[in-house]
């Protein structure tokens, strides 16, 4: 018999060490499950800031030359500006076609880089154009533009300057 109590002695050392393991591999796998949670968390977070940076850099450089652009507008009128005058002589004639050819180029260079004219037709947009005063006009409806004052433009899908323009009452 005591033979069979060192057994059962044997038994329920066993039944212990199991119960204390059983205890002991939930208590590893809570860690670990938190350790999974936390690190999938970590890497989610990672990549979010990772595309942000992406889509900053992008940004950046689309825009990086929107100041530049935006002073070389003065040119360009200058130059329209030039080119409206009436020549009466040859060598007038010669000089606004130098400057009508600058000026060709230069707006070919700007749409390079993605710089456009806003059109300045139709009906008044806030998001693009500026009303500096409204007009009476049976030409037009209420709300559409009448006449430009200043040509706007945009760099991409960003005004960079609206145009100026009158609005039919």
């Amino acid at each position: 018999m005591s033979e069979e109590k060192q057994n059962e002695e044997k038994l329920e050392e066993a039944m212990e060490n199991t119960e204390n393991d059983i205890s002991e591999y939930d208590k590893l796998q809570g860690e670990y499950d938190t350790l999974k949670d936390a690190y999938l968390r970590a890497n989610a977070e990672f990549e979010n800031i990772k595309k942000r940076m992406e889509k900053e850099k992008l940004s950046a450089t689309i825009y990086a030359n929107e100041s530049f652009a935006k002073d070389l507008l003065d040119v360009v009128d200058a130059l329209e500006a030039a080119v409206n005058v009436d020549a009466s002589d040859e060598i007038s004639l010669k000089i606004k076609e130098g400057v009508q050819n600058t000026l060709d180029l230069l707006l070919k260079k700007l749409e390079k880089h993605m710089v456009k004219s806003i059109d300045a037709s139709g009906e008044f947009n806030p998001n693009l154009h500026e009303a500096m005063f409204h007009v009476e006009s049976a030409d037009h409806e209420s709300g559409h533009i009448v006449q430009l004052l200043q040509k706007g433009y945009m760099m991409n899908d960003r005004v960079i300057r609206s145009a100026k323009v009158s609005v039919a009452k």
